[in-house]
């Protein structure tokens, strides 16, 4: 597959899911915009690697940081083909913790896997607009269909609300060409989930999938680059589940 030519935004890019798909779409020659807020070394790493690429530094709960992202991007590659609105907080809040606490991470998780999102969304299709189309992909969850543990409801609704807001870019905004998809992982083996591997041990996440291998970010970035490449426009508005047969539906 070769991406030549396309400029890509990747939110939460400097590791995880993002970097995946970052790598594999500089792979195939596409232009990348690595977005971090924290991994300045390994997005940096990555830009040192691959001369193709710029880095670009948001703390997406910070909505003003989240334009000026946007912004930023648009300056340095001149437009852009594709948005993939990846980065997301897993944060566990459990409902035996204060009122005040409790609302206080619900309240992160979404601003910044859900607000960030839809203001880089309601940018994005402006730009779209312009130029005469363009795609999002989101990196949703298995969370939005099937739900989530006890500890993670604000993470499960945030999901949600992002396959919506998909699924409505998708029906509202296809007249002026412009795509939209989610793909939706189950539990992958990242950084973030070393947590829960640790808690629950590998051996009860496996019990729950089909497939006897936990999914890794390098099972999911050849379907982002595959939606970049355009071959999947006519699945617009679709979700495809990554998941190891752990949630079919």
């Amino acid at each position: 597959m070769n991406l030549q030519g396309q400029n890509i935004l990747v939110t939460g890019a400097s590791r995880g899911i993002g970097k995946s798909i970052a790598m594999h779409l500089l792979q195939a020659n596409a232009h990348v915009g690595i977005h971090f807020n924290k991994g300045a070394a390994e997005a940096n790493e990555i830009k040192a690697k691959y001369p193709l690429s710029e880095t670009f530094q948001a703390d997406l709960a910070q909505m003003d940081e989240v334009q000026q992202l946007f912004e930023k991007a648009i300056e340095h590659f001149g437009s852009l083909d594709t948005i993939v609105l990846n980065a997301g907080v897993f944060v566990p809040h459990q409902i035996e913790e204060t009122n005040a606490k409790w609302l206080h991470i619900w309240r992160q998780t979404m601003t910044i896997n859900l607000e960030a999102s839809g203001l880089l969304t309601k940018m994005g299709i402006a730009h779209f607009k312009k130029q005469g189309g363009g795609r999002f992909v989101y990196i949703g969850s298995r969370a939005a269909f099937r739900g989530e543990t006890e500890e993670y409801l604000a993470y499960a609704a945030s999901k949600g609300g992002l396959t919506s807001l998909a699924r409505t870019v998708a029906r509202s905004f296809g007249r002026y060409n412009i795509k939209s998809f989610v793909i939706a992982p189950g539990f992958t083996r990242t950084e973030m989930a070393e947590n829960a591997i640790r808690k629950y041990g590998e051996g009860k996440i496996l019990s729950e999938l089909a497939l006897k291998e936990i999914t890794t970010p390098e099972d999911i970035a050849p379907l982002a680059a595959l939606i970049c490449s355009g071959q999947m426009d006519h699945a617009t508005g679709s979700t495809i589940d990554i998941n190891a047969g752990s949630y079919i539906r």
